[in-house]
C-alpha cells in the first residue's frame, strides 16, 4: 500500500442530488454546497451542464453557479458535462477547475446517459480536450460500466484498458474508474486500479464506486493496496446514475471513507465542524 501520499477526497452533491425525486430549491443547494466548501474535500462535484429534459434535478446549475462562494476555499469544482456544447458552456465560468466527462465502456449506456455512440462521444473527447487546455480547465473522464454492466453488452478488463490508453494518447491526466452499477468485486477494484496505474504512471487513477454498506470498506481497501489516492464519495452515501435503468446502488459514503483514511493517517485538514454541518444539512435534504 502506498502511504506516503494523503488523500484526495472528492465530494460528490451532484451525484446525490441528481436522481433526488423531489427537486431541491436553487437556495438549498447553494447553502449546502458552500457548506462543503468549508470542509476541506479536495474537489466538489457540484453540478452539470447536461440537457435538463435528461436530468432536471441539474438545470439550474447555472444559478448555483452565480451563487456560490469559493472565496475562502482550497477546494476546486468539477463541472459534468456530457457534449463538446456542455463542455462550452462550462468554460464560460472561472469557478470551475475541472469538467468531468462519464466515457461508458459499455454501448447502452453511453447512448442511454449522452445520447451518442462510444465512438462518437470519442470524438468529442478530443474537442473538449482541445478546449480545456486553451482554457487552462482540466478534464476529468469518468470510465463508466468499468466492472462490467447489467445490459448483456461485452465486457472484459482489456476492453477498460484499451480505452485508458487512447483517453490517455488525448493528454488526458485524470482518468476514474467508476462502478456505476455497483457490480465489482472488491478482487476486480484491485486488479483493474493496480494495472492502470502500473501501466499508466502518467495518469492520476481515481475510483468512483457504488457500493452497499457492507461491501464499502473491502473494496476501498482494494483500491488503496493497489496505489489509488483519489476516493469519490458522498455523505450519507446517497446517489446513482437515473440513467443506469436499474435500482440505485448509493455512492461510497464520505463519513465512513473519512474516518478510516482519518485512522489510516492518509487524511489532514478536515473542518469537523463544517463536516457535522453538512451532514445536518444532509439529513433535511435527502430526508
Amino acid at each position: 500500500m502506498n502511504t506516503q501520499h494523503k488523500i484526495k477526497l472528492i465530494e460528490c452533491p451532484r451525484d446525490a442530488m441528481q436522481g433526488w425525486q423531489d427537486f431541491i430549491p436553487t437556495e438549498k443547494k447553494v447553502d449546502y454546497i458552500n457548506a462543503l466548501l468549508q470542509v476541506g474535500f479536495d474537489t466538489l462535484d457540484f453540478g452539470s451542464f447536461v440537457s435538463p429534459k435528461a436530468i432536471p434535478q441539474m438545470a439550474d446549475t447555472r444559478e448555483v453557479l452565480k451563487k456560490i462562494t469559493t472565496n475562502n476555499t482550497k477546494t476546486k469544482l468539477l463541472a459534468i458535462i456530457a457534449n463538446t456544447r456542455g463542455a462550452e458552456e462550462a468554460l464560460l465560468f472561472d469557478q470551475i477547475n475541472y469538467l468531468g466527462f462519464p466515457f461508458s465502456v459499455s454501448e447502452t449506456f453511453q447512448q442511454r446517459n449522452a445520447n451518442s455512440s462510444i465512438e462518437q462521444s470519442f470524438d468529442q473527447l478530443k474537442s473538449i480536450q482541445e478546449l480545456c487546455v486553451k482554457n487552462n480547465k482540466q478534464l476529468v473522464v469518468y470510465l463508466s460500466m468499468a466492472f462490467g454492466n447489467p445490459y448483456g453488452d461485452k465486457y472484459d478488463e482489456g476492453l477498460v484498458f484499451s480505452w485508458a490508453e487512447k483517453l490517455s494518447a488525448l493528454g488526458i491526466t485524470i482518468l476514474s474508474i467508476a462502478d456505476t452499477v455497483g457490480l465489482a468485486t472488491s478482487h476486480q477494484v484491485g486488479r483493474v486500479t493496480k494495472h492502470l496505474i502500473e501501466s499508466l504512471p502518467q495518469v492520476e487513477i481515481g475510483v468512483h464506486l457504488h457500493s452497499t454498506v457492507r461491501y464499502w470498506k473491502e473494496k476501498v481497501d482494494a483500491a488503496l493496496h493497489a496505489g489509488c489516492i483519489r476516493f469519490d464519495g458522498a455523505l450519507k452515501g446517497i446517489g446513482g446514475c437515473p440513467m443506469a435503468g436499474n435500482d440505485l446502488v448509493g455512492n461510497m459514503n464520505t463519513e465512513l471513507m473519512l474516518s478510516y483514511f482519518q485512522e489510516l493517517g492518509r487524511m489532514n485538514n478536515i473542518n469537523e465542524d463544517a463536516l457535522e454541518n453538512s451532514l445536518i444539512m444532509a439529513s433535511e435534504i435527502f430526508a
